[in-house]
Protein backbone atom coordinates (compact mmCIF):
# COMPACT_ATOMS: atom_id res chain seq x y z
CA UNK A 1 0.00 0.00 0.00
CA UNK A 2 1.39 3.69 -0.93
CA UNK A 3 1.86 5.77 2.23
CA UNK A 4 -0.16 8.67 2.05
CA UNK A 5 1.65 12.07 2.60
CA UNK A 6 0.94 13.61 6.11
CA UNK A 7 -0.56 17.58 5.03
CA UNK A 8 -0.03 19.89 7.25
CA UNK A 9 -2.58 22.81 7.76
CA UNK A 10 -0.67 26.13 7.73
CA UNK A 11 -1.45 28.49 11.56
CA UNK A 12 -3.82 31.02 11.31
CA UNK A 13 -3.01 34.11 13.34
CA UNK A 14 -5.65 37.33 12.92
CA UNK A 15 -2.30 38.77 14.01
CA UNK A 16 0.95 38.19 15.10
CA UNK A 17 1.70 36.83 18.96
CA UNK A 18 4.74 39.01 19.13
CA UNK A 19 6.59 41.41 16.80
CA UNK A 20 8.97 38.75 16.19
CA UNK A 21 7.38 35.14 16.69
CA UNK A 22 9.18 31.64 17.16
CA UNK A 23 7.56 28.99 16.61
CA UNK A 24 9.17 25.41 15.58
CA UNK A 25 7.74 21.91 13.81
CA UNK A 26 8.51 18.42 13.86
CA UNK A 27 7.61 16.96 10.69
CA UNK A 28 7.47 13.43 9.70
CA UNK A 29 9.12 12.21 6.69
CA UNK A 30 7.02 13.08 3.58
CA UNK A 31 5.06 15.82 4.54
CA UNK A 32 3.38 18.35 2.53
CA UNK A 33 2.10 22.29 2.79
CA UNK A 34 -0.45 23.63 0.58
CA UNK A 35 -0.62 26.64 -0.94
CA UNK A 36 -0.86 30.08 1.26
CA UNK A 37 0.56 33.10 1.97
CA UNK A 38 0.34 35.78 5.14
CA UNK A 39 1.05 39.29 5.94
CA UNK A 40 3.70 39.01 7.62
CA UNK A 41 7.40 37.56 6.70
CA UNK A 42 8.72 34.49 7.46
CA UNK A 43 12.59 33.08 8.33
CA UNK A 44 12.47 29.35 7.74
CA UNK A 45 15.47 27.63 9.06
CA UNK A 46 15.78 23.65 8.95
CA UNK A 47 18.16 22.08 12.11
CA UNK A 48 18.24 18.95 9.73
CA UNK A 49 17.90 17.67 6.19
CA UNK A 50 17.11 20.02 3.64
CA UNK A 51 14.13 22.68 3.06
CA UNK A 52 12.27 22.01 -0.22
CA UNK A 53 9.72 24.84 -1.28
CA UNK A 54 8.32 26.78 -4.05
CA UNK A 55 7.72 30.48 -3.62
CA UNK A 56 6.37 32.50 -5.95
CA UNK A 57 6.41 29.78 -8.87
CA UNK A 58 10.37 29.20 -8.32
CA UNK A 59 11.67 26.35 -6.35
CA UNK A 60 14.20 26.95 -3.41
CA UNK A 61 15.76 23.90 -2.02
CA UNK A 62 18.65 25.09 0.26
CA UNK A 63 20.51 22.95 3.11
CA UNK A 64 21.35 23.89 6.85
CA UNK A 65 24.30 25.80 6.05
CA UNK A 66 21.60 28.18 4.38
CA UNK A 67 18.13 29.11 5.56
CA UNK A 68 14.85 30.84 3.78
CA UNK A 69 13.35 34.11 3.65
CA UNK A 70 9.96 34.79 2.37
CA UNK A 71 8.63 38.72 2.61
CA UNK A 72 5.25 39.24 3.75
CA UNK A 73 2.19 38.59 1.13
CA UNK A 74 4.69 35.67 -0.88
CA UNK A 75 2.31 33.01 -2.14
CA UNK A 76 4.18 29.27 -1.34
CA UNK A 77 3.75 25.87 -0.60
CA UNK A 78 6.42 23.10 0.76
CA UNK A 79 6.94 19.35 1.33
CA UNK A 80 10.05 17.36 2.86
CA UNK A 81 11.17 13.76 1.74
CA UNK A 82 12.66 12.90 5.05
CA UNK A 83 11.50 13.53 8.85
CA UNK A 84 12.79 17.04 9.82
CA UNK A 85 12.83 19.66 12.53
CA UNK A 86 12.70 23.50 11.40
CA UNK A 87 12.14 27.03 12.66
CA UNK A 88 10.15 29.62 11.95
CA UNK A 89 10.62 33.48 12.65
CA UNK A 90 7.12 35.04 11.56
CA UNK A 91 8.46 38.92 11.08
CA UNK A 92 5.67 41.57 11.33
CA UNK A 93 5.38 43.32 7.74
CA UNK A 94 6.96 46.89 8.96
CA UNK A 95 10.48 45.59 10.25
CA UNK A 96 10.05 42.57 6.74
CA UNK A 97 10.80 45.82 4.93
CA UNK A 98 14.53 45.85 6.10
CA UNK A 99 14.78 42.16 5.01
CA UNK A 100 15.57 41.20 0.78
CA UNK A 101 11.98 42.24 -1.05
CA UNK A 102 12.04 39.05 -3.20
CA UNK A 103 11.99 35.09 -1.66
CA UNK A 104 15.61 34.00 -1.23
CA UNK A 105 17.95 31.86 0.09
CA UNK A 106 20.46 33.40 2.99
CA UNK A 107 23.79 32.22 4.15
CA UNK A 108 23.87 31.58 7.93
CA UNK A 109 25.96 32.38 10.37
CA UNK A 110 27.32 30.30 13.16
CA UNK A 111 26.38 33.31 15.85
CA UNK A 112 22.85 32.68 14.21
CA UNK A 113 22.69 29.27 14.32
CA UNK A 114 23.62 28.93 17.65
CA UNK A 115 21.12 31.18 18.63
CA UNK A 116 18.15 29.47 16.87
CA UNK A 117 19.43 26.55 18.86
CA UNK A 118 19.35 27.95 21.89
CA UNK A 119 15.39 29.18 21.48
CA UNK A 120 14.92 25.20 20.21
CA UNK A 121 16.22 23.90 23.70
CA UNK A 122 14.03 26.67 25.29
CA UNK A 123 11.16 28.07 23.13
CA UNK A 124 10.12 31.26 24.93
CA UNK A 125 5.81 31.44 25.60
CA UNK A 126 3.61 34.57 24.76
CA UNK A 127 3.68 36.93 25.93
CA UNK A 128 7.69 37.21 25.30
CA UNK A 129 9.24 38.30 28.40
CA UNK A 130 11.46 41.44 28.10
CA UNK A 131 14.30 39.56 28.28
CA UNK A 132 12.67 37.08 25.28
CA UNK A 133 12.15 39.88 23.07
CA UNK A 134 15.57 41.60 23.48
CA UNK A 135 17.21 37.92 22.53
CA UNK A 136 14.55 37.73 19.23
CA UNK A 137 15.51 41.39 18.35
CA UNK A 138 19.09 40.18 18.22
CA UNK A 139 18.60 37.36 15.70
CA UNK A 140 16.55 39.99 13.94
CA UNK A 141 19.68 42.57 13.43
CA UNK A 142 21.78 39.56 12.46
CA UNK A 143 19.15 38.83 9.64
CA UNK A 144 19.99 42.33 8.18
CA UNK A 145 23.47 41.84 8.02
CA UNK A 146 23.63 37.86 6.50
CA UNK A 147 24.46 37.43 2.64
CA UNK A 148 21.29 36.50 0.33
CA UNK A 149 21.11 34.21 -2.66
CA UNK A 150 19.21 32.44 -4.91
CA UNK A 151 18.26 28.73 -4.26
CA UNK A 152 21.05 26.77 -3.17
CA UNK A 153 20.16 24.40 -5.90
CA UNK A 154 18.76 26.67 -8.33
CA UNK A 155 16.78 25.60 -11.86
CA UNK A 156 16.18 26.69 -15.14
CA UNK A 157 13.31 26.83 -17.69
CA UNK A 158 15.52 26.65 -20.47
CA UNK A 159 14.18 23.48 -22.14
CA UNK A 160 17.72 22.14 -22.94
CA UNK A 161 19.20 23.26 -19.79
CA UNK A 162 15.78 21.50 -17.80
CA UNK A 163 16.40 17.94 -19.96
CA UNK A 164 20.37 18.28 -18.43
CA UNK A 165 19.63 19.38 -15.03
CA UNK A 166 16.77 16.44 -14.76
CA UNK A 167 19.33 13.81 -16.02
CA UNK A 168 21.40 14.68 -13.14
CA UNK A 169 18.73 14.54 -11.02
CA UNK A 170 17.99 11.09 -12.00
CA UNK A 171 21.47 10.21 -12.26
CA UNK A 172 23.69 11.86 -9.38
CA UNK A 173 26.46 9.24 -9.75
CA UNK A 174 26.94 10.67 -13.11
CA UNK A 175 30.60 11.02 -13.76
CA UNK A 176 29.98 11.74 -17.79
CA UNK A 177 32.06 14.78 -18.99
CA UNK A 178 29.50 17.40 -19.83
CA UNK A 179 31.23 17.99 -23.22
CA UNK A 180 30.00 14.15 -23.79
CA UNK A 181 26.59 14.91 -22.29
CA UNK A 182 26.41 18.21 -24.49
CA UNK A 183 26.92 16.03 -27.63
CA UNK A 184 24.13 13.70 -26.87
CA UNK A 185 21.92 16.75 -26.05
CA UNK A 186 23.01 18.20 -29.95
CA UNK A 187 24.65 21.07 -28.36
CA UNK A 188 28.32 22.32 -26.83
CA UNK A 189 29.74 22.40 -23.88
CA UNK A 190 30.25 25.88 -23.97
CA UNK A 191 26.34 26.58 -25.13
CA UNK A 192 25.90 24.66 -21.96
CA UNK A 193 28.18 26.77 -19.68
CA UNK A 194 26.59 30.10 -20.90
CA UNK A 195 22.74 29.13 -20.50
CA UNK A 196 23.93 27.93 -16.83
CA UNK A 197 25.80 31.41 -15.68
CA UNK A 198 22.70 33.15 -17.55
CA UNK A 199 20.15 31.10 -15.48
CA UNK A 200 21.58 29.61 -11.98
CA UNK A 201 24.28 32.06 -11.55
CA UNK A 202 26.67 28.88 -11.26
CA UNK A 203 28.86 26.63 -12.97
CA UNK A 204 27.64 23.02 -13.93
CA UNK A 205 30.22 21.04 -12.09
CA UNK A 206 29.42 23.34 -8.95
CA UNK A 207 26.09 22.80 -9.41
CA UNK A 208 26.53 18.90 -9.53
CA UNK A 209 28.17 18.92 -6.28
CA UNK A 210 25.20 20.39 -4.59
CA UNK A 211 23.20 18.17 -5.92
CA UNK A 212 25.17 15.63 -4.35
CA UNK A 213 25.60 17.31 -0.93
CA UNK A 214 21.55 17.61 -0.97
CA UNK A 215 21.46 13.83 -1.63
CA UNK A 216 24.23 13.10 0.98
CA UNK A 217 22.38 14.81 3.80
CA UNK A 218 19.57 12.41 4.81
CA UNK A 219 21.25 9.45 4.01
CA UNK A 220 23.71 10.59 6.68
CA UNK A 221 21.41 11.30 9.03
CA UNK A 222 19.79 7.77 8.13
CA UNK A 223 23.22 6.42 9.72
CA UNK A 224 24.64 5.14 5.89
CA UNK A 225 28.09 4.65 5.67
CA UNK A 226 30.57 7.11 3.90
CA UNK A 227 31.91 4.81 2.08
CA UNK A 228 28.76 3.85 0.74
CA UNK A 229 27.35 7.62 0.31
CA UNK A 230 30.43 7.76 -1.81
CA UNK A 231 30.47 4.96 -3.69
CA UNK A 232 26.25 6.13 -4.45
CA UNK A 233 27.37 9.33 -5.54
CA UNK A 234 29.94 8.21 -7.80
CA UNK A 235 33.31 8.93 -5.61
CA UNK A 236 35.69 6.34 -6.35
CA UNK A 237 37.31 6.98 -2.99
CA UNK A 238 35.68 8.19 0.72
CA UNK A 239 38.12 10.96 0.66
CA UNK A 240 36.98 13.08 -2.42
CA UNK A 241 33.70 12.83 -0.95
CA UNK A 242 34.32 14.06 2.37
CA UNK A 243 36.95 16.76 0.52
CA UNK A 244 33.60 17.58 -1.38
CA UNK A 245 31.24 17.79 1.21
CA UNK A 246 33.09 20.11 3.65
CA UNK A 247 34.12 22.50 1.21
CA UNK A 248 30.16 23.06 0.85
CA UNK A 249 29.00 22.42 4.47
CA UNK A 250 32.61 23.61 6.34
CA UNK A 251 31.94 20.43 8.42
CA UNK A 252 32.91 16.73 7.30
CA UNK A 253 30.08 14.23 6.96
CA UNK A 254 31.03 12.72 10.00
CA UNK A 255 30.44 16.22 11.96
CA UNK A 256 27.37 16.68 9.89
CA UNK A 257 25.82 13.12 10.85
CA UNK A 258 26.72 14.14 14.55
CA UNK A 259 24.86 17.22 14.39
CA UNK A 260 22.11 15.56 13.06
CA UNK A 261 21.62 12.02 15.03
CA UNK A 262 23.10 13.95 18.34
CA UNK A 263 21.14 16.98 19.42
CA UNK A 264 18.54 17.26 16.61
CA UNK A 265 17.72 13.98 17.12
CA UNK A 266 17.30 14.58 20.92
CA UNK A 267 14.74 17.28 20.09
CA UNK A 268 13.13 14.77 17.31
CA UNK A 269 11.67 12.46 19.93
CA UNK A 270 10.45 15.24 22.20
CA UNK A 271 12.92 14.61 25.28
CA UNK A 272 14.32 17.57 26.93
Amino acid sequence: MTKQPFIHKPLVFQQLPEPIYYLERSMPSDTRYPPHQHPWGEFIYSFSGVLELIAEGSLFRVPSSYALWLPPNTSHYGFNRHESLHCSLYIDSDLARQLPEQPCALIMTPLIREMLSHLSLSPPTTPYTPEERRFTDVIFDRLREVSSTGSYLPHSTDPLLMRLLNYFEQNPACQQPLKQLAKELGTTERTLARKAQRDLGIALTEWRQRLRVVRAMPMLENGEKVETISLELGYSTSSAFIAMFKKHMNITPDEYRKGASGDTAHRLSGKE
